[in-house]
């Protein structure tokens, strides 16, 4: 039987307006924003050169949807997942020697907030994000599509070609997972005093005053610098790296960018020997209980400066 004419069928235009959540959710699947953009990007092409075939049986959010899945599932067919440097093995002494880039590790990469409910926000968080990576491709559909986008089993069992008994089981499996990593609670939406508090900090971290970085920073908090697999634990040791290997931060300007997976996010820029200042990281944080509790500085700034809006350096 012959689908309907292609003028009874969804435009272009109809299309592009699910770019956003799609994006979102192949975030969560693929745990980088560019392999995201791409996978969506293939999508709505796919949906296009199809859309003929297109037979409005079921809704065209859910064909976009079913088209995504396979178009993740297809970059995620054999390869290693994306990781944070706490998913590698113990923190590391604060000293240049323990320093080391892996080439054959794929990180984890920040993405802008995007423009959705709260709860949406929570669920991109980068310790959710990476749970997420633990879990078997198909599974981690399952989960995101259950849990976060909240379809019904059967709507699952559909777009995936299996059962509700499978699906069901699926998502047994995936919330046990999920259940054994460490997914620490934060405060999705910033409250005055955290304002105050980010506000504190970077005046704080531009003056490299100790002191009062003391009573913002937790005692036990966590850094990490991908692509480097070191990460510290604990502020004694935080502060031992910014005072030794870490000294270049000093005199570094800090300025407030677009929150990225949910988290306060902070384009850091160090000292140029040309004058002026080049981009050294980008800093996302978290807060908890009135504290810092994990700082992440991703130093692959070439490519998420640009992302995230950033300038490619500052004059003096």
């Amino acid at each position: 039987m012959e689908g309907p004419a292609l003028t009874a069928t969804p435009a272009f235009g109809e299309l592009e307006q699910h770019r956003r959540e799609l994006t979102a959710y192949c975030y969560r699947m693929l745990g980088s924003p560019f392999e995201a953009e791409d996978a969506v990007q293939d999508t709505l092409l796919r949906a296009w050169k199809s859309i003929d075939r297109f037979e409005g049986r079921s809704a065209l959010r859910s064909w976009l949807y079913r088209i995504a899945t396979n178009v993740c599932l297809d970059m995620l067919g054999g390869r290693e997942r994306r990781a944070r440097p706490m998913d590698l093995g113990p923190s590391g002494e604060p000293v240049a020697e323990n320093l080391r880039e892996l080439s054959e590790v794929t990180w984890i990469e920040p993405t802008p907030d995007p423009a959705e409910a709260t709860v949406e926000r929570e669920t991109i968080r980068l310790a959710f994000v990476a749970a997420l990576q633990h879990l078997p491709p198909r599974q981690r559909a399952v989960l995101i599509l259950r849990e976060v986008l909240h379809w019904q089993a059967s709507e699952v069992a559909e777009l995936l070609d299996t059962s509700v008994a499978s699906v069901n089981s699926a998502l047994q499996r995936a919330r046990a997972t999920l259940s054994d990593a460490d997914v620490h609670d934060s405060t999705p939406m910033l409250e005055e005093a955290d304002r105050e508090l980010l506000e504190r900090y970077v005046e704080a971290f531009e003056r490299y005053d100790i002191n009062a970085l003391t009573e913002l920073i937790h005692e036990d908090a966590t850094q990490s610098m991908p692509p480097y697999d070191l990460w510290l634990t604990g502020r004694d040791d935080i502060f031992a790296w910014w005072w030794g290997p870490g000294i270049g931060c000093k005199d570094s300007r800090v300025i407030p960018t677009v929150a990225a997976n949910g988290s306060p996010a902070f384009g850091q820029y160090k000292p140029s020997p040309d004058g002026g200042y080049e981009p050294w990281a980008l800093q996302v944080l978290e807060l908890s209980g009135g504290r810092i509790v994990e700082l992440t500085f991703f130093l692959s700034t070439e490519k998420l400066f640009p992302l995230f809006g950033l300038p490619a350096r500052l004059d003096a």
